[in-house]
């Protein structure tokens, strides 16, 4: 799947517990966050980023705070355009703690993995469907044990939280991000 195809499979899903969620203010299972701060990390974060690599500007949307479902379909529309445009093919994000990576590949291994995880926040938060694909969340959880040290230093990831051996994928992944799969708002 190229990364323009896996983007819109993974905000598709997060987008349907976006159109799905009634209470903006309930809590969510990140500590001190509620349903609306899950979509406002996602539309905040990713816009500076790319900037800050690419020189490439996202229009802005509606505010999350007043619109958190406005604000959502215009962001990901925004990217999703960005990854289907043919010019931006071959162009390459720089950042200091990455390298060079050609954008597409960068967009997919970040910010489409994080709308991916916290597709489960949302969902949780909001009374939804937290089912993730099970195969991607066994490719992502084996991608990034090896780097459980770094990952848990960079401040993003709280502390892995146990759970049985035999847990589903989706169990081991939501654990090792630092959240409690058994977490209820």
């Amino acid at each position: 799947m190229t990364p323009a195809e896996h983007h819109r499979e993974v905000a598709a899903d997060f987008t349907r517990r976006v159109d799905g969620a009634a209470d903006w203010d309930a809590p969510a299972p990140v500590d001190g966050w509620t349903a609306r701060d899950v979509v406002g990390h996602l539309v905040e974060w990713f816009p500076g980023f790319l900037e800050a690599g690419t020189g490439i500007r996202l229009e802005p949307g509606p505010s999350v705070a007043d619109d958190p479902v406005g604000a959502w379909h215009a962001h990901v529309a925004g990217v999703q355009e960005l990854l289907d445009d043919p010019a931006y093919a071959g162009a390459v994000l720089s950042n200091p703690h990455i390298g060079d990576v050609p954008l597409p590949e960068a967009v997919d291994r970040f910010y489409t993995a994080d709308v991916f995880m916290h597709t489960w926040d949302l969902a949780r938060a909001t009374g939804q469907d937290e089912t993730l694909d099970a195969e991607t969340c066994a490719e992502m959880l084996a991608g990034m044990e090896p780097m459980d040290e770094m990952l848990r230093a960079s401040g993003q990831y709280g502390a892995r939280v146990p759970v049985s051996d035999d847990a589903d994928p989706q169990t081991r992944l939501i654990a090792f991000i630092g959240r409690d799969p058994a977490w209820r708002p």
